[in-house]
């Protein structure tokens, strides 16, 4: 007989698909040099685990598929700047943000670029940003079932990165500490 106490049960929802996705550019920095700017046609998968509500499910599909497609929609066809990089000069005026590393030197304008508070734009730390912003936006409904946020960003087939972290038992109360 399968043992269904509660400590040995796990449940999940994932959602991925085709509106959530992302088109963006960008430079990460690897080592002490830094990358050609390119682009992704980037595809994120959401995975949240908890137990199941009154009504027998860990959260509505809808849900959970609207906070990861709001969090892409930032970030679709934009220059994702890693605004805490140690490596990059980075300069920001009312118009434009001007990048610069060894010599080189990129003007973006203002409006194209989502200034990310990440050291790096690889996709583990792209997937740790979406996480947080999953998470803000299911903070405020009726979530305290929630266990448990695993983000991947998938760069092209067979590439990606990801964050997962557990979530403190008195969630989302303690959101944001």
């Amino acid at each position: 007989m399968a043992d269904d106490s509660p400590g040995n049960v796990a449940r999940a929802v994932t959602v991925e698909g085709v509106r959530l996705r992302f088109a963006a550019s960008h430079m990460a920095t690897l080592g002490d040099d830094l990358e050609p700017l390119h682009g992704h046609n980037y595809i994120a998968r959401c995975r949240v685990d908890g137990t199941l509500t009154d009504d027998r499910w860990v959260i509505d599909f809808s849900i959970l598929k609207r906070a990861v497609r709001e969090a892409c929609q930032e970030l679709d066809h934009r220059f994702l700047l890693q605004r805490d990089s140690t490596l990059l000069d980075i300069v920001e005026d009312v118009a434009a943000w001007t990048v610069g590393f060894r010599g080189r030197e990129y003007r973006f304008p203002a409006s194209d670029v989502v200034a990310l508070p990440i050291e790096n734009s690889t996709a583990e730390l792209l997937a740790e940003w979406v996480a947080g912003r999953v998470l803000a936006s299911l903070a405020t409904g009726d979530h305290g079932n929630l266990t448990r946020i695993d983000v991947e960003i998938e760069e092209m087939p067979g590439q990606s990165g990801s964050y997962a972290r557990d979530l403190p038992p008195d969630w989302p109360s303690t959101h944001g500490e």
